[in-house]
């Protein structure tokens, strides 16, 4: 049976400027507390002053955060807060507060703030509920066994709050959400035929307008890279998905989202080998990170018109299926000699930019799980960028420090397109050895945008998955890069 889209958890959000006198509370209700790092004395005004100072001394003086039992046994977490923490560090920290007190089936957990600065509470306030819907939010599971479900029903934020922007925190809550829960679907429950559906549903829902350029189309817009990619796919249901955003009286030059959808990559005649096509299915995590951007821009009634591009296909093996050395014409006249057909994302994207760029928009901003390069260089913590934009350097760097989902940039120099010299063809897709792939594939694709389109690429493979999670995602899969679009084209809309 095919699951149904996922709905934000229902959390009761409440915020009160006064402190409770006391804090014995109810069986099942849980405390966090949250103390200045710099001025820990503030927990002498406390109602439990003398409890917690005997308990803390059980602790190491570097322990942070501490998790306890009250007088009267009630849980609770303190948390030691340096002034106005980075994004990363206060969703960490939220997340290392909330676990343990989730996992005790806690249905209501009290804030209490006896920070001094109010800067530093509402950025808390805001990690806690992104922590908390992120920890209660249920992956999907092809099983006829109910998964856990969180009994957390509100939490109560005490002291001043009231600056914090629950609004944001709910939003691209859910639109991180929407983006794990497609990527951890199946390949057999989410090809480019159910994926469509999935985004078409979602359309509907929030009043989105749709366009679908299908293989026949494709094939008369001469969109040869696309088509190179599914030409040994037994189905024709690959294709663009363009969906649209917009307010009623806006008719600014649009910008636009691009995610690479491959909903399962073998490699092609490149295959994979080993154990390498274990969690291909998860290679559309780009465009359901578009797509979680969408829903989250939607949520918050973004001001700007926002087109979203989703490259749908797969990845398959057969006899009508390209060559390392085919020569195909992209959509935009370019042709392109293959090197190897396991770097079809760029292939995909390529045309994808083109249609995108037909558009006039005013930005670009693309997702990809696109090169083992960025975690090579990068790591699984912070996802690497590239633009077209020098003076955009700076700004990335600042937008991922300041929503938590850290990215990189790396260079992006027109001496590297030496390296992509073909014999037979305008460019090759790709070097044959040599170390950097990720600058390379990013100098093939902008080559499909235009010049007076500024443009950013993120290559989110050194995110897509952490052991353990990272920041305030509890599981494995991120869903990384909602956030950063959300503030991304925020910051883009004020220029």
């Amino acid at each position: 049976m095919k699951p149904e889209l996922p709905l934000l958890p229902d959390l009761k959000l409440d915020v009160d400027h006064r402190i409770p006198a006391m804090w014995d509370f109810d069986t099942g209700v849980s405390l966090i507390l949250l103390v200045p790092d710099a001025k820990r004395s503030a927990l002498d005004k406390a109602p439990w002053a003398d409890y917690l100072k005997l308990r803390l001394a059980d602790f190491p003086k570097d322990a942070n955060p501490i998790h306890l039992s009250g007088p009267r046994g009630t849980r609770a977490g303190i948390g030691f807060i340096k002034p106005e923490p980075s994004g990363f560090a206060a969703l960490s920290q939220a997340r290392a507060l909330l676990s343990p007190l989730m996992a005790e089936r806690s249905r209501k957990i009290n804030v209490i703030s006896l920070l001094d600065r109010v800067t530093t509470a509402c950025i808390m306030a805001e990690a806690l509920v992104s922590a908390a819907y992120a920890a209660a939010f249920t992956l999907p599971k092809i099983s006829g066994e109910a998964g856990p479900e969180s009994v957390l029903k509100a939490l109560n934020f005490f002291g001043e709050f009231e600056g914090a922007d629950f609004r944001y925190a709910k939003a691209t809550a859910e639109g991180n959400n929407l983006a794990r829960w497609l990527t951890h679907l199946p390949g057999n429950y989410l090809t480019p035929a159910l994926y469509r559906e999935y985004a078409q549903a979602l359309a509907k829902r929030e009043g989105w307008e749709v366009e679908f350029y299908d293989r026949d189309q494709l094939e008369r817009m001469a969109a040869g890279a696309f088509l190179s990619v599914v030409a040994a796919s037994p189905n024709r249901d690959a294709g663009i998905l363009q969906l649209r955003y917009r307010l009623k009286g806006g008719e600014d030059r649009p910008l636009a989202l691009v995610g690479k959808g491959i909903c399962f990559d073998t490699g092609g005649s490149n295959l994979k080998v080993g154990g390498s096509m274990l969690g291909m299915h998860g290679d559309m995590q780009g465009s359901a990170v578009a797509l979680g951007t969408l829903l989250a821009l939607t949520r918050l009634s973004f001001s700007q018109p926002v087109d979203c591009w989703l490259a749908l296909a797969e990845n398959h093996i057969g006899s009508r299926g390209v060559k390392c050395n085919d020569v195909v014409t992209a959509m935009n006249g370019t042709t392109i000699e293959l090197i190897n057909t396991d770097a079809e994302g760029r292939m995909v994207l390529a045309d994808t930019l083109t249609l995108a760029c037909q558009k006039k928009p005013r930005a670009i901003l693309d997702y990809a799980t696109l090169t083992g390069a960025v975690v090579s260089a990068l790591g699984q913590r912070v996802a690497g960028a590239l633009t077209n934009r020098r003076h955009w350097l700076e700004p990335i760097i600042q937008t991922g420090e300041h929503c938590g989902e850290r990215v990189w940039p790396f260079p992006y120099e027109d001496d590297y397109d030496e390296d992509l010299k073909s014999e037979v063809a305008d460019t090759l897709q790709c070097r044959v050895t040599g170390a950097g792939d990720h600058i390379y594939a990013a100098r093939l694709l902008g080559r499909f945008v235009d010049d007076d389109v500024g443009w950013v690429h993120v290559d989110m493979a050194s995110t897509c998955t952490h052991k353990g999670g990272l920041a305030h995602i509890p599981t494995d899969l991120q869903g990384f890069g909602v956030r950063f679009g959300v503030e991304w084209f925020r910051r883009i809309a004020a220029e």
